[in-house]
């Protein structure tokens, strides 16, 4: 075999991943680069990069009060957003767990979010909370605007998420539970293990893989969530929902202040990366393969 045909035997397999690099580096690797690079200078309207400030938008960043409540209601609305979906998403893999009748027709509601736009639910859940013809305050006989008060806004939006985001949780819980041995409930109840005991004991240890999983895609979707945030509420009322995201969008299109935007996604970026990092050391612990 000559030195040329064993060349080209090391080299092709390595050709098979050039256009896939070409992909990420033109809508990935170059626009993460490019943030970088702007949240060191201070842009014109354009967002071309003018003045050199080094740490100088970190630094605005980090004293800005607004950023801290930013950061604060992040926090807020990830918690809520993804305990509830996974709460959704495994009792409604629990219900459809075993066959009965209709089980199709419960499988696909279960799994509708999933397939709705973000904003089509915004724009419905909007007339849902109308203070004057939404079936919510018709139904508690109140007269609350819900969206333009900050007692209960972000929760709104974030009840919003969470159900949006449960049809995708369903779908990865019912395919943990498949995974899932029946023989092992016949054995646990013969020995006398009740429901509860089951669930505790054999269900959650079962599903510690997806569970795992589902928390990292979670909280990586709640803190990415935006659609939502600009139909329902745009941030207000004051700054209640005032997500990272959206303070990025209002920043760089509102106020012309890309390099400040910059800066706040290198941050966010950040702040996903760690919690994704504690998570996979999290996964010796209470993951059971």
């Amino acid at each position: 075999m000559s030195a040329f045909v064993k060349l080209r035997q090391k080299i092709s397999p390595y050709l098979f991943l050039v256009p896939c690099l070409v992909i990420f580096g033109l809508f990935l690797f170059y626009p993460f680069a490019k943030t970088i690079y702007l949240s060191l200078y201070k842009t014109d309207k354009l967002g071309q990069a003018k003045l050199f400030v080094g740490f100088g938008n970190y630094i605005d960043l980090f004293t800005s009060k607004s950023f801290y409540n930013s950061l604060l209601v992040t926090l807020i609305f990830v918690v809520i957003v993804v305990s509830v979906s996974m709460l959704l998403g495994l009792v409604t893999a629990l219900l459809v767990n075993k066959n009965f009748p209709g089980i199709r027709v419960f499988s696909t509601a279960y799994a509708l979010p999933m397939a709705i736009a973000s904003s089509a639910a915004a724009l419905i859940f909007e007339i849902m909370l109308d203070p004057t013809i939404g079936i919510l305050d018709k139904f508690l006989r109140s007269d609350i605007n819900w969206l333009h008060d900050e007692r209960y806004a972000l929760v709104c939006v974030a009840l919003l998420t969470a159900w949006l985001n449960s049809g995708i949780n369903y779908l990865y819980f019912s395919a943990g539970l498949a995974n899932i041995d029946e023989s092992i409930y016949e054995r646990a109840s013969v020995d006398g293990a009740n429901e509860w005991q089951k669930f505790t004991r054999l269900t959650l240890p079962g599903l510690s893989p997806i569970l795992f999983y589902t928390v990292v895609v979670n909280i990586i979707l709640a803190f990415q969530s935006f659609g939502q945030v600009k139909i329902l509420t745009e941030g207000g009322p004051g700054e209640s929902t005032n997500l990272i995201v959206y303070s990025i969008y209002r920043d760089a299109f509102f106020n012309f202040r890309f390099g400040g935007a910059a800066a706040q996604s290198v941050v966010l970026f950040l702040i996903v990366m760690l919690l994704t990092l504690l998570m996979f050391r999290l996964e010796k612990k209470g993951v059971k393969y």
